[in-house]
C-alpha cells in the first residue's frame, strides 16, 4: 500500500476522537464527539456504552473525510481506552445489561474495605501488581453482576460477555466476532495475573467474578480482527490495542528501561518503563504491563498524582485569579524567588506515595509580604514537588532501570505531556525543582500517537516498537537550572509541608 495511513481511536472520559496518522506519525485530520455523563447517586459515575461505539464509527468515518482521504488508504486501526471503564453485555443481542461503570466511580468502595479488613489485599497486589480500590473494574463487573436482575444466573450460563472499552468496541465493530482485549487493559481488573499473563483464578474466586466473561488477551500489536465492512465502507483490520496511559506511554517513545513519561491533565499520570522486571513497590505505587508485543512483556512503575491542573483551576475559581490558566501562570511568575510559600493540594486527599485519604489541603509558610503571586507559584511548584514524591519512590523502588540524573552516564529525561506540559514556564519549573532533565512533547496527542503506533507495528507498517518510537515527533528539552541548595530546601520545605496535612 502507497503511503499507508493509520487510523487512531481514543474513547476518553470526556470525549470519543479518532485522528489520522500517515507513517511519519503526522496527524492529518481529526474529529471528535463529547461524551455525556451519568450520575445517577453520589459517588457514581455511568456512560452509555451504546453511545461510545455510536460515536466511534461517526468519529473514524469523519477523520478520513476531513483528510479527503479514502478508507482504501487506512492500513490499520489502533484503539485506546479509559482502561478501568467496564461494560457487560448480553452475547446474542449485544446490547449492555447495564449502563458502563466508569473508573472514578466509587461504588464497589465497602467491598473493597471489606476484603482488605480481611487481609486480602496484600495477595491481590502479589498477583495483580494493583491495590484494592473502586478504581479498577473487578469489583464494578461482581457489582453488576449482583445488582442486574438475572445477571449473575445469566453470566453462569454464558450469555453475558464484559470488558472494558477497548473490548466493547471492538466486539461491536467486528460484528460480534472478536472478544479481546490488550495485555495493558488485562493488567487493570484486578483479575489479571501480570506474571503469568494469565487470567487468574484466584483472582476470580476472590472479587466473585467468573472467568469465562472475560475477553482473550492479546499483544498490544496482535490481530483484533477486522472491522464489519458495513460501518465504515470497507473491512480495516484492528492491529493495536493499548490503555490511554499506555499508549502515551508509547506514543512518548518511552520503550527502554529507565524511560519514563508524565501527563498533565486534572491530576498527573506517571509511568517508568522497568523493561521485563516487575518491580514490588515499597511505595505503594503500582506495578503494571507496559506492552507486550510478539509475547514479550515489559512492565511499568506508576503513580497517580490527584490533584495538578486541578490546582490552577482552583486558583480560578476558588480566589478569582481571572484569565484561566494563562492568568494564573502571569500571575505566578512575578512571585518573588524563596518566597516560602507552600501549597499542598490535598483536596481530595494525597495520591501515590503517600495514599492519605484523610490529608486535607493547606498552604503552608505564609508571610506578612506573601500574595495571591506567591500562591500561584506555589500551585505550579506543588506539581513539581509532587511529580520529585514520584520520582524518588521510583527510584527506590526500581534501581536498576532508574538511571541517577547525577551520575556520569547522562541524566534520565521526564518526557511530558498534557495541558500543563503547554507551558514553556512550568516545563522549566518542573526541570528545576526535580532535579531531571524534561523533555516536552512538540505534538499533544500522545495517547491516540501511541495506539497508532502499535497499530503500525501489527500491520506492518513498522518493523518493531524501536522503528515505530522513532515517528514520533521531537520533544524540546529543558534542563534543571536551579541551585542544587536551593532546590533540596524547596523539597525538604515541601516534605514539612505534606506532613503537616497529613491525617
Amino acid at each position: 500500500m502507497a503511503d499507508p495511513l493509520i487510523l487512531a481511536l481514543d474513547q476518553g472520559t470526556t470525549s470519543t476522537r479518532a485522528i489520522l496518522f500517515d507513517a511519519r506519525g503526522r496527524a492529518l485530520a481529526e474529529a471528535g464527539r463529547p461524551l455525556e455523563q451519568f450520575y445517577p447517586a453520589d459517588g457514581w459515575v455511568e456512560h452509555d456504552a451504546e453511545a461510545i461505539f455510536q460515536t466511534s464509527v461517526e468519529v473514524l468515518r469523519e477523520a478520513v473525510q476531513k483528510a479527503a482521504r479514502a478508507m482504501s488508504d487506512v492500513a490499520a486501526i489502533g484503539i485506546t481506552n479509559q482502561r478501568e471503564t467496564v461494560v457487560i453485555w448480553d452475547k446474542a443481542s449485544g446490547r449492555p445489561i447495564h449502563k458502563a461503570i466508569v473508573w472514578q466511580d466509587r461504588r464497589t468502595a465497602p467491598t473493597c474495605d471489606k476484603l482488605r479488613a480481611a487481609g486480602r489485599e496484600g495477595r491481590l497486589t502479589e498477583i495483580t501488581g494493583l491495590l484494592l480500590d473502586p478504581y479498577f473494574s473487578g469489583t464494578k463487573i461482581a457489582w453488576l453482576l449482583d445488582n442486574v436482575d438475572g445477571a449473575r444466573a445469566r453470566a453462569e450460563a454464558g450469555e453475558l460477555l464484559a470488558g472494558t472499552m477497548d473490548s466493547w468496541v471492538i466486539w461491536k465493530l467486528t460484528g460480534g466476532k472478536v472478544h479481546a482485549t490488550d495485555a495493558t487493559n488485562a493488567s487493570r481488573t484486578l483479575l489479571f495475573d501480570i506474571r503469568k499473563q494469565a487470567w487468574s483464578a484466584e483472582m476470580g474466586e476472590m472479587l466473585d467474578v467468573p472467568l469465562s466473561l472475560m475477553p482473550d488477551v492479546r499483544d498490544c500489536t496482535g490481530d483484533f480482527g477486522e472491522t464489519d465492512a458495513a460501518l465504515l465502507g470497507r473491512a480495516i483490520p484492528i492491529r493495536g490495542v493499548a490503555g490511554d496511559q499506555q499508549a502515551a506511554l508509547m506514543g512518548q517513545g518511552c520503550i527502554r528501561p529507565g524511560e519514563m513519561k508524565a501527563t498533565y491533565g486534572t491530576g498527573c499520570f506517571m509511568l517508568i518503563n522497568t523493561g521485563e522486571t516487575a518491580p514490588v513497590s515499597k511505595a505503594r505505587l503500582l506495578t503494571t504491563v507496559a506492552a507486550r508485543v510478539n509475547g514479550r512483556t515489559t512492565y511499568a512503575l506508576e503513580g497517580a498524582i490527584f490533584i495538578a491542573g486541578a490546582a490552577i483551576q482552583w486558583m480560578n475559581e476558588g480566589l478569582n485569579v481571572g484569565g484561566g490558566p494563562q492568568g494564573v501562570e502571569k500571575l505566578a511568575m512575578e512571585a518573588r524567588d524563596d518566597q516560602g510559600v507552600v501549597l499542598v493540594p490535598a483536596f481530595t486527599g494525597l495520591g501515590a506515595p503517600w495514599w492519605d485519604a484523610g490529608a486535607r489541603g493547606a498552604i503552608v509558610g505564609l508571610t506578612r509580604d506573601a500574595g495571591l503571586a506567591e500562591i500561584a507559584r506555589a500551585a505550579f511548584d506543588a506539581s513539581a514537588l509532587q511529580t520529585r514524591d514520584l520520582i524518588e519512590a521510583m527510584r527506590a523502588d526500581a534501581p536498576t532501570a532508574f538511571h541517577d540524573p547525577n551520575s556520569s552516564g547522562g541524566g534520565v529525561e521526564l518526557r511530558i505531556d498534557g495541558g500543563m506540559s503547554r507551558s514553556a514556564w512550568f516545563s522549566q519549573r518542573l526541570a528545576d525543582l526535580t532535579g531531571v532533565g524534561v523533555g516536552r512533547a512538540t505534538y499533544g496527542e500522545t495517547t491516540a500517537l501511541g495506539a497508532a503506533l502499535f497499530a503500525g507495528v501489527g500491520s506492518g507498517v513498522y518493523r518493531d516498537v524501536g522503528e515505530a518510537a522513532g515517528a514520533r515527533p521531537k520533544t524540546e528539552g529543558f534542563a534543571p537550572a536551579m541551585d542544587p541548595h536551593r532546590r533540596e530546601a524547596a523539597y525538604a520545605r515541601w516534605l514539612d509541608a505534606v506532613a503537616r496535612v497529613r491525617s
